[in-house]
């Protein structure tokens, strides 16, 4: 079992994390399943990587269902948990990144049912065939591709949208918060594109706009008077460019403390989407 858990590990976070937007769900999925699978006969683990992927499955559904509720109470908007994908010469975080859905990709994946959500990661991020993702789910082919269709509906996105994010470069991201650190309000909106939203995640446990920020003066407003009122009452701020999701992210940090892990969505070259987490919750693996 050792062996299959090596092998496995980080195939089955991937799925688990997209499934759930939650790093800790993820690895209590993962690990949940490992320590069932001790019991499992041989005979059955013959094929283990369904083996295992559909116990995943099958355990990240309950999650989802039971997560919804919990998010129904939510203070705010929710987005999911970002996570390091630091660029290191380890396969296992290599193979973590190759297949992430984009921060922006995940967002949109909170439209759907829990059934949508894994036939669409199953399909897109880890690239199952149709008639694998139906003996997972224990479903007709037919019903699986109807389901696919469905969630790319609800999510507003077309077969062009499905390839991965504009890249952002670290020079562009370093003028960007060059602009916000000197409170330079018509560079911030020159980065902006004219229908750019902010949204924010606090969970009730930091200051934030609880509901999403729209229009380019409106954004650049809500960021620069953010951190400025951030950094009055937290002291002097630092940011850091890393890798969150597969994608160059920005950590906002004082003294030893994280304050808000930031991903950015492009499109040709502005910033169209700005996801700002600021729950120290979601924060703690960063």
């Amino acid at each position: 079992m050792e062996e299959l858990y090596d092998q496995y590990r980080a195939l089955l976070f991937k799925l688990a994390y997209q499934l759930t937007g939650s790093a800790a769900d993820a690895e209590d999925a993962v690990q949940d399943v490992f320590v069932k699978a001790c019991d499992v006969h041989p005979e059955r683990l013959e094929e283990p990587k369904a083996y295992l992927c559909k116990m995943v499955t099958n355990r990240c559904l309950n999650l989802q269902k039971s997560a919804r509720k919990k998010r129904e109470l939510y203070v705010g908007p929710w987005l999911p948990e970002p996570i390091l994908t630091p660029e290191a010469d380890q396969l296992e975080t290599a193979v973590v990144r190759r297949d992430l859905l984009s921060y922006a990709m995940l967002v949109l994946l909170e439209r759907l049912s829990p059934t949508e959500r894994t036939v669409f990661v199953l399909r897109e991020a880890l690239g199952f065939d149709y008639p694998e993702i139906a003996e997972l789910l224990g479903k007709q082919e037919a019903n699986c591709r109807k389901l696919m269709s469905r969630a790319k509906s609800k999510m507003g996105i077309s077969e062009d949208e499905l390839v991965a994010a504009e890249a952002v470069e670290q020079d562009w991201v370093n003028r960007f918060l060059a602009s916000l650190e000197q409170g330079n309000v018509d560079h911030v909106m020159s980065l902006l594109t004219e229908d750019v939203m902010l949204v924010a995640d606090g969970g009730g446990k930091a200051a934030v706009y609880n509901r999403p920020v729209q229009l380019r003066d409106h954004v650049a407003r809500a960021l620069l008077d953010g951190f400025k009122s951030i950094g009055a009452n937290q002291g002097k701020l630092r940011f850091e460019v890393v890798p969150l999701n597969g994608e160059t992210g920005i950590v906002l940090r004082s003294k030893d403390e994280t304050l808000a892990a930031i991903l950015i969505q492009l499109q040709r070259g502005k910033i169209a989407r700005l996801y700002a987490v600021r729950n120290p919750d979601k924060l703690a693996r960063i």
